[in-house]
């Protein structure tokens, strides 16, 4: 059986609107519930904070979840967006989810991205029964994270060309042959993505409107799809390496680490990179967050790492990283001048 997954209810509105009758279990991040607890009248049963999103630890949530609960929520980013999916999954119950920043694409997805074997495997969920955005939350988010699901729609300009790649190496399966009326639909919402940036950096509830539209017509398209290859390639899969290194232990927002893998994936690819940097910045995303270092260490290891995974094939599966490829990309990415601030 194949199932094309829908989005999930959208509602946009006013926290202090939200009417909640159920009995809830709360999954946030302290900071998160710090910034809109005081906004939500919730009848709680139980609260945690989630701290990772591995199967072992998100299993055992929703094993000893209290058996009153009758609806998870989740507060905050993407993390916590995953972990209220895939324990409402568990126990046969409804999520809903309030984003404090669109900094994912998660949110709206069906599938959950859990850090397992060194890697993210993806665990099919279904989506949240609802999402609730309210503007004010937004706006309020610190710019770097604001609008960092941007970057979703950013991966689109390197993802069609690893899936473009693997076409033309007679690479893809059956199930994720390159299909050009779905590429030239992505290419249209990456376009847009340019054309928004800079007000997404400025909290303009407009361009982050369009943003969330963006977004939401990226994930409908690969529920279509039914596959991600138009927006996942070798960008996310440097992100998926770095991360153990760069966090030495604690989670890093998403766009820190894959904001520079685009840069990256499209100078493999002998892309300009110039407008995808300008947009990045006008967009308020972070680029100094890796150290110069370990983004070389990551790129030394990285076609080995997605050979290990068996990661879809791309620009990766015949780079070769030797000292001076390496030192190329991080002069022509701008990646050499960074600053760890991890």
């Amino acid at each position: 059986m194949t199932t094309i997954w829908s989005l999930p209810n959208i509602e946009i509105r006013n926290l202090t609107s939200v009417k909640e009758t159920r009995r809830i279990a709360l999954l946030t991040g302290n900071r998160s519930w710090d910034a809109v607890g005081p906004l939500l009248d919730l009848p709680l049963v139980v609260q945690a904070e989630a701290e990772r999103v591995t199967p072992e630890y998100l299993d055992d949530l929703a094993a000893n979840l209290p058996p009153q609960v009758e609806v998870i929520y989740g507060v905050g980013g993407g993390m916590v967006a995953d972990s209220a999916k895939y324990v409402a999954y568990k126990r046969g119950l409804p999520a809903v989810v309030v984003p404090t920043a669109l900094s994912v694409d998660g949110f709206f997805t069906a599938i959950v991205a859990a850090r397992t074997e060194d890697s993210v495997h993806y665990f099919t969920t279904g989506p949240a029964e609802t999402v609730i955005i309210d503007w004010d939350v937004i706006r309020a988010a610190p710019r770097y994270i604001r609008g960092a699901g941007i970057v979703e729609l950013l991966t689109i300009t390197t993802g069609l060309l690893d899936w473009q790649y693997a076409a033309t190496n007679k690479r893809n399966t059956p199930e994720t042959r390159f299909l050009p009326w779905a590429a030239g639909l992505m290419a249209g919402i990456a376009q847009q993505a340019f054309k928004i940036a800079k007000g997404v950096g400025q909290g303009d509830v407009e361009a982050l409107r369009n943003l969330l539209d963006l977004i939401c017509i990226e994930v409908q398209l690969t529920n279509q799809l039914g596959h991600n290859r138009p927006q996942e390639g070798s960008e996310q899969y440097f992100a998926y390496a770095v991360e153990p290194r760069a966090g030495r232990g604690r989670p890093v927002p998403y766009a820190d680490m894959v904001g520079p893998g685009i840069l990256i994936a499209a100078t493999l690819h002998n892309q300009n990179i110039d407008p995808i940097r300008e947009t990045l910045d006008n967009a308020g995303i972070r680029l100094t967050q890796l150290s110069p270092q370990i983004i070389a260490d990551t790129l030394k290891t990285l076609p080995q790492y997605v050979r290990k995974h068996n990661m879809p094939f791309g620009i990766l599966n015949t780079f070769d990283p030797t000292a001076e490829r390496i030192a190329e990309i991080m002069q022509k990415t701008g990646l050499d001048a960074g600053s760890s601030l991890t």
